[in-house]
């Protein structure tokens, strides 16, 4: 009697099983699309910057050379003395319209540079280095996954951890 019990249940944890295992092929020629296709960019004197946002927190996003992968980006904090960044608009909107973060997942062609200096985001608990930016131009708005084709974002969390560099 017992047997029949947890067959239902081996059952259920082989089909998860299975199913993670059959999507390991799709997720592998999605990552060598988009490898393929940053391969490609035009190289230039910029940056490409995706908007990553999560409520309170003060880093901007991530930053990438043309034909750099995702992984290699950086998360940065933004020095906005010369150019504000692109979303530079209040938290909480007085007119009922965007609020600040409601690009998050935007994708830029951003130019400037990094200062060599380290800023503490205290609401992350983060040592990022700090970009100057100069001028940007918005690329897409929907650019799709960052690192992976299975990842979800929660809004509280990066999808992955940040190396940092301490002071």
């Amino acid at each position: 009697m017992r047997r029949f019990r947890l067959a239902p249940l081996f059952l259920l944890a082989l089909s998860l099983l299975l199913s993670a295992c059959a999507t390991d092929p799709m997720i592998e020629q999605k990552i060598a699309a988009r490898r393929a296709q940053i391969a490609s960019e035009p190289q230039g004197d910029w940056f490409i910057g995706r908007r990553f946002c999560i409520p309170r927190t003060q880093f901007w996003g991530y930053l990438r050379r043309p034909g750099q992968s995702w992984d290699d980006a950086r998360l940065v904090m933004m020095n906005e003395t010369v150019r504000n960044a692109p979303d530079r608009l209040q938290e909480i909107p007085t007119d009922g319209g965007n609020a600040h973060g409601f690009d998050h997942n935007h994708e830029y062609k951003i130019w400037g540079g990094f200062t060599g200096r380290t800023i503490y985001d205290p609401n992350s608990d983060l040592f990022l280095p700090e970009f100057k930016i100069t001028n940007w131009e918005l690329i897409s708005s929907s650019p799709g996954w960052l690192f992976k084709p299975n990842e979800r974002f929660n809004g509280t969390q990066l999808l992955r951890f940040e190396k940092q560099d301490y002071p």
